[in-house]
């Protein structure tokens, strides 16, 4: 029993250290602001009902993330697919292989393409003619693609959420004074009340980013996955960050901006997926010059200027602002890769008529 208490001391001891350490003020806030100073009501009539961010609130995010995952899979199959089914949208899958337990073995335990030599073998031990393992591996590949429909219902799910979520983030912020002004995100900081609006604003985005992360492991299977893990992984962590130090503000813009341009490459995709050739190229035209216009041009002359900047001027440098400023600036180059597979993209379609 003694080792026991003693362990669970020990346990609660290191807890309690790690607590302290992660929580460090020192590392969170500016110069003589402490936690303390943010667990009470801001300035304002008693019983407004105003506060300070609190890290707890982003937990209220999870339930929500998977409310919004069952309202996804809802939407799918009571909207999406309908739609998809009266544009002519076949659910009907490629030609399956037929079933061969020899070959089915090398292709899931060792290789989906095999190799001149691997086809031989094959070959003289199913007695069957090279072409035709050829042809059911390539088959067999093919099966494991997902459908047209499915693909067109999760981009009309995307469509749906951006194109709210950005109308909703433009008539928020139409009204907010750091929108037509950046210095006010750093006036009085980080003593910024949260209004309600700004709440729901904030844990709706990082829901969705939650969300996301949650259904990429029964999403359809792309090449990028892991990147888009790690993405969807940074943007959750800088969402959740901005929040916990009250640099909600600049965050909304952050968000917003992000949210211009997504909603028109889902639109794009699925006017590829209906066979709306033309509406397709002139949607991903479209998207193409959003995401430069915004992303290189109104992201680092607008966002970056306020953050690295205005605010050294109004609140100065400390360590959380110096890793806040590091992960946007990351975010610049990201823009930037993304914004040459962008152009080349545009231009191979150019050069071949379609996108």
């Amino acid at each position: 029993g003694g080792d026991r208490r003693r362990r669970r001391k020990m346990a609660a001891a290191a807890a309690a250290a790690l607590g302290a350490w992660f929580w460090n003020e020192r590392f969170w806030l500016p110069h003589n602001v402490t936690w303390a100073d943010l667990a009470g009501e801001p300035p304002g009539p008693a019983g407004s009902g105003l506060q300070y961010p609190r890290a707890g609130h982003v937990l209220s995010a999870l339930p929500l993330a998977l409310g919004i995952f069952a309202v996804r899979l809802l939407f799918e199959r009571f909207i999406a697919k309908p739609c998809a089914i009266r544009l002519g949208i076949q659910d009907s899958g490629p030609h399956r292989a037929q079933p061969n337990a020899i070959l089915e073995k090398v292709f899931t335990s060792i290789t989906k393409s095999p190799d001149g030599r691997r086809l031989e073998g094959l070959a003289k031990q199913l007695d069957w003619d090279v072409r035709k393992i050829q042809r059911w591996f390539r088959q067999r590949r093919n099966q494991d693609k997902p459908t047209t429909l499915t693909k067109f219902c999760e981009s009309m799910w995307r469509f749906t959420f951006y194109l709210s979520v950005f109308f909703y983030g433009i008539r928020f912020l139409w009204t907010a004074p750091w929108f037509w002004d950046t210095r006010q995100c750093w006036y009085n900081y980080p003593f910024q009340p949260l209004t309600t609006r700004l709440y729901y604003y904030y844990i709706l985005e990082l829901a969705f980013y939650w969300s996301l992360m949650f259904s990429q492991f029964t999403d359809i299977k792309r090449k990028d996955f892991l990147i888009m893990f790690v993405h969807h992984l940074a943007t959750i962590g800088l969402i959740t960050f901005s929040y916990m130090n009250n640099m909600v503000r600049v965050g909304t813009l952050v968000l917003c901006l992000h949210d211009a341009s997504d909603f028109l490459l889902e639109a794009a995709k699925l006017a590829n997926y209906a066979k709306y050739q033309r509406l397709c190229d002139a949607f991903f035209m479209l998207f193409g010059v959003v995401f430069i216009v915004t992303r290189l041009g109104i992201y680092p002359f607008w966002i970056l200027n306020t953050t690295l900047f205005e605010s050294w001027e109004l609140i100065g440098p400390y360590p959380s602002w110096w890793l806040f400023n590091g992960l946007l600036v990351t975010l610049q180059v990201l823009h930037v890769i993304w914004s040459y597979l962008i152009v080349r993209t545009a231009y191979k379609a150019l050069v071949r008529g379609k996108v």
